[in-house]
C-alpha cells in the first residue's frame, strides 16, 4: 500500500511525521530516504510528537542511535549516514532494535537495504524546486 502526501512547509513535513507517528505500532521499522535538507529530521521530530515524546530530537549522526523512551512506545532513531559497512551495526545492537518492542526510523536506510527487514515501511521525502523551496512529496510505502 502506498500513500503520497504533499507539503508546501517544514511545518506540514512535522504534522505528517506526528500523524505517522501516532499511528507507529510496536516493532514497526520506517526507512527514511531522502536527500540532504529534504527534511528527514523535521519528520523525525513530528514522528516523535506523535508518540508523545516531549523531549528535543536531533539526528543522531555522530552516535549512530537515540533512544527515547518517554512516549507511548521507545523510539529507536538511526542515522546511519556515516555507516561505511553494514557490519558497523552489529556494534549498537540492531538486531535488538529492530526485534524490539519500539519502533525503529532509520535515516539514510538506503546505507543498510540488506539489513532491513522485509515488513519495513519506506518513507521517501523528495524536493521539487519548481514547487517551491518547501515544497516536499513523502510517499510512505508499507
Amino acid at each position: 500500500m502506498e500513500k503520497v502526501f504533499e507539503t508546501y512547509s517544514p511545518e506540514e513535513t512535522l504534522e505528517i511525521g506526528k500523524l505517522l507517528g501516532e499511528n507507529a505500532a510496536p516493532g514497526e521499522v520506517y526507512a527514511l530516504i531522502g536527500d540532504l535538507g529534504a527534511g528527514k529530521t523535521v519528520f523525525t521530530k513530528g514522528f516523535a510528537q506523535g508518540l508523545g515524546i516531549e523531549e528535543p530530537v536531533n539526528s543522531p549522526t555522530f552516535t549512530i542511535l537515540q533512544i527515547y523512551e518517554e512516549g507511548r512506545i521507545p523510539l529507536y532513531h538511526f542515522d546511519v549516514y556515516r555507516i561505511e559497512e553494514p557490519e558497523e551495526m552489529e556494534e549498537v545492537g540492531f538486531d535488538e532494535y529492530i526485534d524490539g518492542d519500539g519502533v525503529c526510523l532509520i535515516e539514510w536506510a538506503g546505507r543498510i537495504g540488506d539489513l532491513l527487514p522485509p515488513e519495513v515501511i519506506v518513507v521517501r521525502i523528495e524536493k521539487n524546486l519548481d514547487r517551491g523551496p518547501d515544497y516536499r512529496r513523502i510517499t510512505v510505502r508499507r
